[in-house]
């Protein structure tokens, strides 16, 4: 097959530390082996796909796309768009009334001149990808459309790591490194620290670990009241663990009476099921988005487990701060960086192929990075809490481990 002749780029869902540095990647790789390639970049995702709105990748855009490496955020934008949910798409009046919005997409493509369509987001991104695909090849449009895994929660089926997690738990670490100090401010201060995770736990538990290697690393002076203790995360509680209420708040309270503070790590899905069965049993409206999913920040879950335990362990003041949108927005790490080029290579590599598919390290194929088949991607994949280090870290700050969420008190 003839090389492409010109490729588009897009993002889209919530933003993780790895869209700026993936675009910079694409470009820049496209550049270095074939600098006729056209590129464009559609403006806000599926949005921009659907209303031909776009950003064309100019001379000048190459030579500094290494600039791109350093910000957060996607400059390119992003929106939540799902392409088979026909109704929302004419509500937005991204199509007319009548129109499939994935015949409005695959013709724009064309339109467009497109050769090769790629994609980077998460399991909804991916997921409207896969169904992009099916469509383009179910009509003989010819196109290829290569994703890169994009999810701060680090949930995708069968991905061993996606793009920007690593980065987004090194900044929830940062970020609660100075809201922990509010655990002076107040006698019997209570400090909740939630973090994004709607179904997976992997993004709470890597950023309290990250947390604590910072110290690991300071020292302290216990003589005039600053010790590690108190700087301490004293419970993680996640959605694919136990959250026995009362018998947490007796082990919890012990602490607030000793170190006359409690701090806490609350993934932002832990405990929704209880929290929307009492919405639900107050008749209140359970908000959802166009995929169907609870909004989470709507039903504020930090603000609940707060509220739970606040009473229990007789606090004074609580606080509850969420790292989510400084650790998402972050530019990536070093780490996440050699990632990303390395997926953003294979994808140029593929595209060449014309072989479609989500760029990662399958972990069905001995975790080989290749371009994993559009129907085997899928969201929701839990957190293994059996995982060593997590064991471990518990068992350092003395707290059980559990196996199925237990709200009830």
């Amino acid at each position: 097959m003839d090389k492409p002749k010109k490729v588009a780029i897009l993002t889209a869902g919530g933003l993780a530390p790895c869209l700026s540095s993936a675009i910079g990647s694409l470009i820049e790789r496209y550049h270095e082996i074939d600098p006729s390639i056209e590129i464009i970049c559609y403006r806000s995702g599926y949005k921009g796909l659907l209303l031909g709105d776009s950003y064309q990748v100019t001379q000048a855009v190459r030579d500094s796309a290494a600039l791109l490496h350093r910000f957060g955020g996607s400059p390119i934008g992003n929106s939540r768009v799902k392409l088979t949910n026909v109704a929302d798409c004419i509500k937005r009046g991204l199509v007319k009334d009548g129109e499939n919005p994935q015949k409005v997409a695959a013709d724009q493509l064309i339109k467009d001149g497109i050769d090769v369509l790629h994609t980077i987001g998460g399991d909804d991104t991916n997921t409207a990808a896969a169904d992009l695909a099916k469509f383009l090849a179910d009509h003989d449009y010819g196109l290829t459309v290569i994703g890169l895994p994009k999810t701060v929660d680090n949930d995708v089926y069968p991905i061993k790591q996606s793009l920007g997690a690593w980065t987004a738990a090194e900044q929830g670490a940062r970020y609660f490194s100075n809201v922990v100090a509010e655990n002076n401010a107040n006698p019997r201060m209570l400090i909740v620290h939630e973090v994004m995770g709607r179904n997976c736990g992997w993004l709470t538990a890597a950023t309290a670990l990250e947390y604590r290697k910072l110290l690991d690393r300071s020292q302290w002076l216990p003589e005039l009241g600053l010790n590690r203790e108190a700087y301490e995360v004293h419970a993680v509680f996640v959605p694919e663990m136990a959250i026995a209420i009362a018998a947490e708040a007796a082990r919890l309270k012990t602490v607030m009476d000793t170190l006359d503070c409690v701090n806490i790590f609350v993934s932002e899905g832990a405990g929704v099921e209880a929290i929307v069965a009492e919405m639900a049993a107050k008749g209140q409206d359970i908000p959802r988005d166009a995929f169907g999913h609870i909004k989470l920040d709507a039903i504020n879950p930090g603000k609940w487990f707060g509220e739970q335990f606040a009473a229990m362990l007789g606090a004074e003041k609580t606080l509850v701060q969420k790292s989510g949108y400084f650790a998402r927005a972050s530019a990536a790490n070093s780490e996440d960086v050699r990632l990303i080029k390395s997926c953003a290579d294979l994808a140029v590599e593929c595209a060449f192929r014309r072989e479609s598919g989500v760029i990662g390290h399958d972990e069905d194929q001995n975790n080989v990075l290749r371009a994993i088949e559009f129907p085997r991607i899928k969201g929701g994949k839990p957190f293994d809490i059996d995982s060593p280090w997590f064991g471990k870290m518990l068992a350092d700050i003395g707290q059980p481990k559990g196996v199925k969420v237990d709200v009830s008190h």
